[in-house]
Parts: structure tokens; sequence; C-alpha cells
């Protein structure tokens, strides 16, 4: 289990037509294993980049991220998959979910290939108990509401009892009252089950009420305010 998070002087550019786009410019950064962390800021601020590095789903141009002190990104793309399968659990602005499968399905897909030391069945009905929604295990997408949709996400996302819980936008295409629903599950899972959350918001509601928020603009890491009181 991964305890501690460390980005080194991290950079993500992107080139094309003959211009270079820095998307994250020199990101020093440290994350604690059952912190709760909100990263603010407005579109093109680098968030989503910032995640998307940290969960590696993607490689830095310059600089390191280091889990317990070892550089993942490094390794042979197999081991990066079975770190991030481990270790990480997204949760993401749009569900994803497959729209053919089930409520209990969608939560089991990243299970298909795995071999693990448990009963995949009886751990996807004890998260979809765990986010409230057991009782729709058998309803196919387009029959939950927005919601309960990610609600089903998240239960996908911790199936495998993750680290780390990586939260792009996750209330973004959902109504205030339903946001706020889906933050606290987040915030129960970080108290429960002790996993570090990085949430990705451009609500300030929502970010003032985690303990420490990130705030990011152009690329630019402007701020880091810990021990902000929920």
């Amino acid at each position: 289990m991964i305890q501690q998070i460390i980005c080194r002087h991290v950079e993500k550019s992107f080139a094309g037509d003959g211009t270079k786009t820095t998307a994250l410019k020199d990101a020093n950064l440290t994350f604690e294993k059952g912190e709760f962390t909100a990263i603010i800021g407005p579109s093109g601020s680098g968030k989503s980049t910032l995640l998307s590095l940290i969960g590696t789903l993607d490689k830095p141009t310059q600089g390191g991220i280091f889990y317990d002190g070892e550089e993942i990104l490094t390794k042979r793309k197999n081991r990066i998959a079975d770190f991030r399968f481990e270790e990480i659990g997204f949760i993401f602005q749009q569900f994803h979910l497959l729209p053919t499968l089930t409520a209990l399905e969608n939560v089991l897909t990243p299970l298909f290939s795995r071999k693990v030391p448990y009963d995949k069945l009886k751990r996807a009905k004890e998260v979809l108990e765990q986010v409230g929604l057991l009782d729709k295990m058998n309803s196919l997408p387009s029959q939950l509401s927005g919601g309960q949709q990610q609600r089903v996400a998240i239960a996908r996302a911790i199936i495998h009892k993750p680290s780390w819980l990586l939260a792009d936008e996750p209330t973004g295409n959902l109504d205030t009252q339903t946001g706020e629903r889906i933050y606290d599950l987040l915030k129960e899972l970080n108290e429960q089950e002790g996993c570090g959350v990085l949430f990705v918001t451009h609500d300030p509601a929502l970010a003032d009420k985690a303990k420490r928020i990130i705030s990011m603009k152009d690329g630019d890491v402007i701020s880091d305010k810990v021990g902000v009181t929920p």
C-alpha cells in the first residue's frame, strides 16, 4: 500500500503544428495516504494533467513522480498497469459505464481479467452496498440517475481497495445537491478506508470543505494550503 506520492519538478508539454504547449510547469508536491486534497483552478490550469500523471495514465515530459521512493513510470507497461490496478482508483466527470452491462457488471469490469484472492461477486455486492445501490445492481445505466451512475463508478473504483482515489471533476455533470452527496461519499470513504483522495474541482464551495487545497492557474501551482477546516 503506497503511503506517499512525491512530484519533483514535474512538467508536461505537448507539441503540435510547430508549437509547444506546457500544461504543467515544475510541480513540486507531496501527498500522504489518508489525506483529502482538493485541486482547484479554471479550465486549462493543469488540474487534470496533474491527476493523470499521478495516476500513471501519462508520463511527465520532465521531472519524476515517486511512489514510496519508487519511480513507477520508468518501468515496463505491464508493471505500470499492475501498479495502477493495485493502488489507484479513478473517478471521472463522465461516468464511463458500459451501457449494455448492469450496475453489478460495470463494477466488476476492473476484475474481469485479474486473479484476486477474494470472491469477485461478493466484493462487487459489498461495494454497491457501500455506495447505497445494492438494490440497483441489476439496473442498466440508462435506468439510473446521474448521481446513481456516479455512485456505480465510485463502487467500481474502490472494488480492489486502492490506496488512492483520484477524482477528476466527479460532480461536474451533477446538480449542486447531488454533487454534494458525491463529495460526502468520497469523504466517508476517505475516513473509513483510509485512502488518499485527490479531488479535482472548479467548485470553490466543495474545495473549501477539504483538509488541503491546491490552487492552480496556467499550469502553475499557485498555492497549497494545509489545515483547512472541512
